[in-house]
């Protein structure tokens, strides 16, 4: 590591390897490791953290104290997580992402999306393009989720889990992905996420059961807990869930 020169920011350590666009700044305290990208124009905030071969676009926005490109820790009783080779993390032009964010080497974040403070984004996870995700929003691994999608604060996307185009989550909602609860090696046969599909919608505070799948232009109440399949373009409501009536017409996607 050597100390940047002043349009980089006086106090930032980069390796001789990295590579800093023009007219991006780096902040107090930041760390670029061996082999980085960024881009052009991007603003790098205080004490960020920039693993080994991460790779920045243009006009890329990163606050302070985020962390990107960090390796997974696999713990003796993991059931999802598996050490290996990742590809870099790779971070496409015009991304906002948010004081104290970590996101994982083997990401793949497209242009445009926003990640908020303290947000957690796993590793093999692709975001799509213009996608939000809120304040303390946690994605697990190997998790898909489509274009301009918005998936608000607290959250929690479990492993295995896909979310299509256009999708809305709001606060405090939960998928999971384990029917046995961490009991007996027989539920390895089973892992399986929650599937939204394009234009789907869920209120504030639902549940998802493993496995479940939510039709395209579906809308889940606030507080249901989801036990089985959602029609498409159906409103369910309750615990367990269940089908109130259909989504009005001007409510769905492609009439926005």
């Amino acid at each position: 590591m050597t100390a940047s020169d002043g349009i980089r920011g006086a106090t930032a350590l980069v390796h001789e390897s990295a590579r800093v666009g023009e007219g991006s700044r780096l902040g107090h305290g930041a760390i670029v490791a061996e082999g980085v990208t960024i881009g052009r124009e991007c603003q790098i905030g205080c004490y960020v953290v920039i693993h080994e071969g991460t790779t920045i676009g243009d006009g890329v926005r990163v606050d302070d104290h985020a962390v990107l490109g960090k390796l997974p820790m696999k713990a003796a009783a993991s059931a999802i997580t598996k050490l290996g080779e990742l590809s870099p993390l790779m971070v496409e032009e015009r991304c906002l992402i948010g004081a104290s964010v970590i996101v994982y080497r083997g990401a793949l974040i497209r242009s445009e999306v926003m990640i908020a403070d303290q947000a957690t984004i796993r590793e093999n996870v692709e975001i799509g393009r213009r996608t939000i995700i809120g304040r303390g929003v946690t994605v697990e691994n190997k998790v898909t989720i489509g274009p301009r999608c918005k998936i608000e604060t607290e959250a929690y996307i479990t492993a295995l889990s896909s979310i299509g185009e256009g999708c809305f989550i709001a606060p405090e909602v939960t998928f999971t992905n384990d029917n046995f609860l961490g009991r007996t090696k027989e539920r390895f046969k089973y892992h399986k996420g929650v599937t939204l599909e394009r234009g789907a919608r869920v209120g504030a505070n639902a549940t998802f059961l493993p496995g479940v799948t939510v039709g395209a232009d579906a809308l889940v109440a606030a507080g249901a807990m989801v036990t089985r399949d959602v029609p498409a373009r159906m409103i369910v409501v309750g615990s367990p869930a269940r089908v109130l009536r259909e989504v009005p017409s001007e409510q769905l996607l492609d009439n926005q």
